[in-house]
């Protein structure tokens, strides 16, 4: 009888257990879906995060060309843009290139500048930079409207000459690289920066 009531309590153990594993409880069912709700945020932020890089990679990609183009100088990479446009146009088109206007912050950067430019369109004499006070006339920004505190105006032509119609900023390759403040609406060829990451 000994013999017989183990055999008989393992079939009775394992169709419990089928039956349990067959049928699940509420509580399981429950944990299930919570489980299943989890995976599915799981993966749905994994592939938010291979999107975000994808897109860095594009974002590097394309800087790679641009330093390829121009130059790479301070952690920043130029292009100079041979096709004449006003200040803000030549500024909407840095930006929509993933970049801004070019601003020098010493004479190191803007001597590289001034020679990058010279190199890359000979014959050419003025480029808009990244610097104006049109906002208030005198203070000089940069194009995110951060105080500027390098300037390499030209001097002997008495730049800049303070006028309220002269507001964005020339870097003169005819000059040596010196500055003078011109009507926005101006044509003029320009540098584009783009931070490298």
């Amino acid at each position: 009888m000994a013999r017989l009531a183990l055999p008989i309590f393992l079939v009775l153990c394992l169709s419990s257990l089928h039956y349990s594993s067959g049928r699940p409880s509420r509580t399981r069912k429950a944990v299930s879906a919570r489980q299943t709700a989890a995976h599915e945020d799981d993966v749905k932020s994994q592939l938010d995060k291979l999107w975000q890089e994808v897109n860095s990679l594009k974002e590097i990609q394309a800087l790679q060309t641009v330093c390829l183009r121009g130059i790479k100088a301070h952690r920043k990479c130029y292009l100079t843009i041979e096709e004449p446009k006003h200040y803000h146009e030549a500024n909407e088109d840095c930006i929509a290139q993933g970049g801004t206007l070019a601003t020098p912050r010493d004479l190191i950067e803007n001597n590289e500048l001034r020679d990058y430019a010279k190199r890359s369109a000979p014959g050419s004499k003025d480029f808009w930079i990244g610097v104006a006070d049109i906002v208030k006339e005198g203070q000089y920004v940069d194009v995110n409207s951060m105080p500027i505190s390098f300037f390499n105006w030209d001097r002997s032509k008495k730049q800049p000459t303070g006028t309220k119609r002269e507001s964005c900023v020339v870097l003169s390759v005819a000059a040596q690289g010196k500055w003078y403040d011109e009507v926005c609406r101006s044509q003029k060829k320009y540098i584009c920066e783009y931070l490298i990451p």
